[in-house]
Formats: structure tokens, sequence, C-alpha cells
């Protein structure tokens, strides 16, 4: 039999059949059979995934030539699809029947060959080719609350938001397809309603005070065509401590802070869940001095609640800012604060770049017996930017590496992530913990390094409730000073988002609340309120922390322990405010107009370090930022600064255009001015006390502080100098987590012996921002075996000096090392600048 072909032409002028008018039995020995149409139609959208493929002739097929190898489907790629391919002599219809479902979302491409014939054997001249996309499966877009929501109201309403109408049916019956599980598994009770594109779910009763819950919306539910949702959308939230009205509860900068780097965002913390649409530019505003609006954006975050103002350019430097939160920013439920949030802080005249570090992790790496009720936690040197505080940052894998399902959830008042898994830990299993580059600080520095760190759980969840176990004041003090921070110590780790002001109150005469703000140390569990205004003088205040404070594995505070709540009386005394370092602040290493030099490979400053001198005056350091090196020589090469080097000009190399300019001169003028201020602040403080007879302390003479425990205070060498030579000195703060010391001395201080290096302890809350030493002379920190652990700021009017060259031994400095005038030099030194 003769095939005959016809040229394309010749087939777009046939006309197409399929029942229409015009076309008879008369076309088919003379032209080609021609598809008609198809369906799905060239081009469709939305197809059915069960969906059968057909094209209708003009005219009679050979039955034989309709087949797989002339009627095809493809996927993406070329990928053939598996099909049966079947022939109905009625009506001229082929058709391609899937094995199987096709792919949601997928562009196919069906295919009419050449190969194919009408009853005489004509085929047409070339394939015949359309394409079509199936349907989109619905999806969850919007939540309330959002995922990782905290702060939750116990009476809230969930709802859910899809992208497509819903066939309400499958989403309220069975209603398993739309539930709440919390605390764990257990499943929360409530009713399920569904209009167009949205479904609510009503709990029975209300909801526990600071329980984890979990969402979960099934591929049970779909939309009007049958089309299910593609997998199971589940998200977490966190139930506020108390009802109360939302408050904020902490701010970064704090209120009346000094020294802020003025490129820092804002943010405030509030002690519930608030509506996003209400956290904005009207709301939130921060202003500088004559009402001056500074321009920038607001952001907010639902897990942790908390507000971000973001400013559009670098604040101006040594600048009072006012920030300010109205009474229009209102929880999920529609609740006002009851007061507008003010506070203010003012600005150093350098920007922060200084890397953050990790300072502490809960658990330990390498901790055993961990409970299978474990939250993950890590605590940052500084404040994080909540948005980059997240599952992608912080992640949590088991054997294999696979990956724990939980929530993450950043709390400024500790500066600390937390992962909660979703259930308990399995028992007896090494997990690994990491958080990433991406984590970043309020001023946008990333972490230097990937943070990892590894536990093993035990075999049982733990029960046990934690305590106070003392606070400040005591029960029943009187004179306490009207401006007192109040502070409870805990038997163990708490959990931040916990610790607010709806669960940590302070009540006043009348029983007025008083208001504040909340923190936590959680290096030693040390929860403060700190009063916004003063406390009225000869009056009785009570505090009170509730059971909604739980610890890490979500135990509520039990009832024993020290007194809760505890009562105390003021006095008329005002405790003498904390040293304002200014720009100095932001600096771990400042040497005076002599500059600095560094003898070590294992040197790190984890802060800015400066000199008012040119240059060639900083020896054997680089930078963190373009990797400017000042003076390095080959075996010196590890002076590392975690932070910026201000100098005066000339730059220190080729390449470090805006290193040794007139800018970073004008910085370290300052830092060097500002260092001075504090250095006559500290040198004036009166009614030092005498602690060169110490009984049992173990000998040692006039000014030896070796083996004492001292409280907090002023301490003045009455022989003008300080040795720390016959063993170590323990700072005590008693749980009070603002207590403070300062040294005054008139000439040196000597830190270890030949034969031992000492250390300077903080416990009970003691940190080291808050310790001060005045030398008025040469400080000398383990300059003969390095080694040891400094705390606080050091500021000599004569430089200083921290170990010995060739000495392999790290010394750590928990503070700074602050020169008037001449160098300071340091060996394999690790100093920290204390977070403010």
């Amino acid at each position: 039999m003769q095939i005959r072909k016809f040229s394309t032409a010749a087939l777009l002028g046939t006309l197409l059949c399929a029942g229409l008018a015009g076309c008879g039995k008369e076309t088919v020995n003379s032209a080609p059979p021609l598809t008609g149409f198809t369906t799905p139609a060239n081009g469709a959208i939305g197809v059915p995934i069960n969906q059968i493929i057909t094209a209708t002739f003009n005219q009679a097929l050979n039955p034989a030539s309709i087949n797989g190898s002339t009627f095809k489907l493809s996927a993406p790629g070329g990928i053939a699809v598996a099909g049966n391919v079947t022939y109905a002599a009625t009506g001229s219809i082929a058709a391609f029947t899937p094995t199987a479902n096709l792919a949601y979302n997928t562009l196919y491409t069906a295919t009419l060959t050449t190969g194919l014939t009408n009853t005489i054997g004509i085929e047409p001249a070339s394939s015949y080719v359309w394409s079509f996309t199936t349907a989109v499966q619905p999806t969850v877009v919007s939540t309330l609350p959002a995922n990782g929501t905290t702060g939750v109201p116990l009476n809230q309403i969930l709802s859910a938001t899809f992208s497509k109408a819903m066939n309400c049916a499958t989403l309220s019956s069975p209603a398993t397809n739309f539930r709440l599980t919390g605390p764990g598994t257990l499943a929360v009770a409530g009713t399920v309603t569904c209009s167009g594109s949205v479904a609510t779910f009503t709990p029975t009763a209300l909801l526990a005070i600071n329980t984890l819950y979990t969402a979960t919306i099934t591929t049970g539910a779909t939309d009007v065509a049958g089309d299910p949702l593609a997998a199971n959308y589940v998200w977490s939230f966190r139930t506020a401590p108390a009802i109360a009205l939302p408050a904020v509860i902490s701010t970064t900068p704090a209120n009346g802070a000094t020294g802020t780097p003025i490129n820092q965002s804002v943010t405030a913390t509030f002690s519930e869940a608030m509506n996003p649409v209400t956290i904005n530019g009207a709301t939130f505003t921060l202003k500088a001095p004559g009402g001056v609006a500074v321009a920038g954006t607001v952001t907010y975050a639902s897990a942790g609640s908390i507000a971000t103002f973001t400013p559009s350019a670098n604040l101006l430097a040594s600048t009072l800012y006012t920030a300010t939160i109205t009474t229009g920013a209102t929880d999920i439920g529609g609740n006002a604060m009851a007061l507008p949030f003010v506070w203010t802080f003012t600005t150093a005249a350098a920007p922060d770049t200084t890397k953050p570090t990790i300072l502490s992790t809960n658990p330990l790496n390498a901790a055993t017996n961990v409970p299978l009720n474990q939250a993950v936690s890590a605590t940052f040197s500084k404040a994080m930017n909540v948005a980059t505080i997240n599952s992608s940052t912080f992640l949590l894998t088991g054997p294999g590496n696979t990956a724990v399902a939980g929530q993450v959830v950043y709390a400024s008042v500790g500066s600390a992530a937390t992962f909660t898994p979703t259930a308990n830990l399995a028992a007896s299993t090494l997990y690994t913990a990491t958080i990433t580059t991406g984590a970043t600080d309020t001023a946008g520095n990333t972490l230097a390094v990937n943070y990892v760190w590894t536990f093993t759980t035990g075999t049982v969840a733990s029960t046990t409730k934690p305590l106070i176990v003392s606070t400040v004041p005591i029960n029943g003090a009187t004179g306490v000073a009207i401006n007192q921070a109040i502070s409870a110590t805990f038997t163990a780790a708490m959990n931040p988002l916990t610790l607010t002001t709806a669960t940590f109150t302070v009540m006043g005469p009348a029983s007025t609340q008083i208001a504040g703000t909340v923190s936590y140390d959680p290096v030693n569990f040390i929860a403060t309120f700190t009063p916004t205004a003063l406390l009225t003088a000869n009056n009785i205040y009570t505090a009170t922390i509730t059971s909604g404070a739980t610890d890490m594995v979500g135990n509520s505070l039990g009832t024993t322990g020290a007194p809760n709540p505890w009562i105390f009386t003021t006095g008329t005394t005002v405790l003498a405010p904390p040293v304002n370092l200014g720009t100095a602040a932001l600096f771990g290493d400042f040497g005076g107009t002599a500059g600095m030099t560094n003898s070590g490979t294992s040197t790190v400053i984890n802060g800015n370090i400066g000199t008012t001198g040119v240059s060639t005056k900083i020896v054997n350091f680089h930078d963190n930022g373009v990797g400017c090196s000042y003076t390095e020589t080959p075996i010196y090469t590890g002076g590392y600064v975690n932070g910026t080097i201000y100098t005066a000009p000339p730059p220190p190399t080729v390449g470090c255009p805006n290193e040794g300019t007139a800018v970073t001169a004008a910085i370290a003028a300052q830092a060097a001015a500002d260092t001075l201020i504090a250095y006559n602040t500290l040198a004036a403080f009166p009614n030092g006390l005498d602690v060169s007879v110490c009984p049992g302390c173990g000998g040692g003479g006039a000014g030896e502080l070796g083996t004492r425990t001292l409280a907090a205070g002023i301490y003045k060498s009455a022989p003008g100098y300080y040795n720390l030579t016959l063993g170590d000195l323990t700072l005590d703060a008693k749980g009070d987590p603002n207590a403070t010391w300062v040294f005054q001395m008139s000439t040196y201080l000597t830190v270890g012996s030949p034969t031992a290096h000492r250390s300077v302890l903080l416990v009970n809350g003691a940190q080291a921002k808050n310790v001060f030493w005045q030398v008025g002379s040469f400080a000398t920190i383990n300059g003969i075996l390095g080694g040891g652990t400094m705390s606080g700021s050091i500021i000599a009017q004569s430089g200083a000096s921290v170990s010995t060259v060739g000495v392999a031994a790290i010394t750590t400095i928990n503070g700074r090392v602050l020169s008037l005038g001449p160098s300071v030099t340091i060996v394999n030194t690790v100093i920290n600048v204390p977070a403010p």
C-alpha cells in the first residue's frame, strides 16, 4: 500500500472534523487525518492528576497505528509517562490513560507522531504536540498564631488560611484533619469551622499557661476540586505565662544605657504575642534630641515577641536617643498596653564590628544522661538579631544526621536561643546541636564560624521542679536602696521566655504593681526585675515569681526553697550608678598614646583595640574586617582582633583605606577621653575599704588580695598597690547581678606569682562588666607563667603587660585592658569584652 504525505499548508487547509458540519466520508480517502481537538486543550492549567488525555480526529484511523509509539506523554526533561493507549472507532477518539496519577503542578507534553494513519494508510506530514499543566495543590498561606509565636493568650482561637477554597467537610469531619495537641501529644478538645479558604479551631477550654502546643492540618483536607494538601501542615506556639495586658519587659539597649554602638538596631520584647499589624513605624518610634524622628524600618518576630527598629543609617555619635512604644500596639486579642513605654540610651562614637560568640550552652558540650524532655539552648555574648535565629541557623540532629523537629525561639531577656523538640528525645542517644554563621547580632555581625556541640541523653525525663535558693533583697530586708534591682537565683537553668512581668512582679503600697523590665542571667540562673523608676522611700514592697516560670525541661517553679513571695522595706539611700566607660566600652585593649604589641600566636581580642598614636604603634595584629595587617611578623601572626582597630593615620597597609584615617583617629581620641573620665571617676569614689588585714586569709601583708572572698564594694589599697599572688580572689555577688566592685590603687597591680598563675573568680551572679581596677601606675597580669583568668576592666595610668614572651599558656581576661598613656603588651591572651 502506498503511503501519501501532504504538506503542512495542505493539512492546515483541511477542515477539522469531530462531528462538525462539512466533514464527511468523502474526505477520508483524499486527506490525511487531523486532530480536531484535545483533552486537555493546549495550554490548559489546573488539569486533574487523574486526567485521561484524548485526541479526536476528523476521520477514521487505522486502529493498529494508535499505540504507545505514536501517542506519547512526557514529563519535564522528556521523561516518558507510563500508560495505556486505546482507540474508539465511534468518534475517532484516541486516548492515553496514565498508569498512575500525574504529578501536581507539572507541565506535561503530549505527542501524536506521523506514524499514525487513516484507514488507507495516509499519515500526517508532521507530529502534533500540545502541553498542559496539572492542578496546584492547596497550601496553607498563613496561620494565627504564626509558627513559633510565644506569649499566646490562653483563650486563643486558631485559624488557617489556604491558597484555595476548601472542601469544608474534609476539615470539620473528621475533626482530626485539623487538630491541636499539647503538651506533647495530648489532644486538645475543640470544634472546627470552615468558610471558603479559612478554617478555625476553637478550643473547648482555656489553654494551659506557658505550654508548647502543636497544630496540624493533615492531607485529608482537600480543596473543592478534591485536591489534598501535599503534606501535613504543622506549626507550633507557646502560650503566655499568665493572662495580663501586654507590656514591654525588656529592651536593647537597656533604659539609660551608654556607649551604644551607632550601628545597632533597637529592640523591645513584649510579655505576650502581639498583633504584627500594630507594630509599625507609627507605634515604634526613635527620636534624636529636639524630637527629630529617626528614619528606619520596624519589624516584628512572633517567635520571642520582639519588635525591632532598624535605623536607615548609622545613628549620630555621643547622642541621647528616645525610643517609644505607643498604646497603639496591641496583642493578638486586641488588648493595648496600659501606658506607652519610653526609654532612652546614649550612643558611642564607633560602630560595633565585634562578631558574637557563644558563651554557654545547655546541655554542656559532651554532657551525658541528659533528660529526654530537655530543651537545648545557647547563650550569646551580645544581643542578637531575632530574625536570624530560626530553624535554618539553629539545628538539632540525631543519629545519621537526622533532623529533630522542634521550635526555635530567641529570648532577648537572656540573649539566648532555645530549641524545644516537638517530642521527647530518644533514650541513650547522641545528639548534635549547631548554630550557623547565619546568626547575626543587632549590628549585623555574624558568628565567626559554625558553633557545634554534642550531648547524650539518659533514659528518663526530668520531673524535678526548680526552686528559688536566694533573693535580693532577702525576705524581710530593711533599708533597701530605692534604686535596688530585685533578683532571684534558681536551682536550675530557667526558660527565659517564661520570665516576664507577668510571672515576676513587684507590688508596692496599696497593691500597686511596679513597672519594670525583666532580665535573666543564664550562666548563674538569676532573674532580675529592674524598676522603671525609683521606688518610694520607707515603703514595703512584695516580690513574687509565679509557677508560670519554668525550667528548660518545662517543669514549673516549686513552692519550697527561699520565701516566695518575699517582702522588703526601702530606706532612703541610692546605690552609686555603674561606671560609664562611654566609647571605651567597645574596646578590649587600648594602648593610650603608645599603642600595643602582641607576641603570641594565640591572641584573640573579642572587641576593638586602638591607640591615639599612628598605625605603626599597633604591632602583630590583624582585624576581622578586610584583614588589615598591623606590622605583623611571621612568628606572631596570631593577633586576631574580632572587631576593628582604631589609630591615627596613615593606613597600616595598602588595601586598607578605611583604617588609619582621620575618622578612626577621632574615634580613638574619643575612646581615650572616655577612658580618662572613667579612670578619674573610679579614683574619686569615696570611702574605699582597706582590706590589708584579713585574718585567716593566709597572710601576705598589706595589699594582698589572694585567697580572699569579697562582697561588692569599693576597696582602696592602704599601701597604694594590690598583689594577687597567694591564691585566687573570689568576688561574691550574693545573688545580685548588679553587684559592683571598684579596686583603687595609687601605684601598681600584680596578678600571679613566679610559681603559679592567679585568677579573679566570679560567683553567685557576679559579672565582669561590674568589676573595675583603677591602677595608678602599671598592671602586670600573670607575667611569669601566663594562664589564669582575670575578671574586670583594668584602667592603668602607665600601661600593662599580660604574660611573657615565649609562654604558650593562654591567659584569659573577661574584661578590658586600657592604658591612659604607655603601651600594652600581651602574649597569647584572649580578651572577652563584656556585653553591656
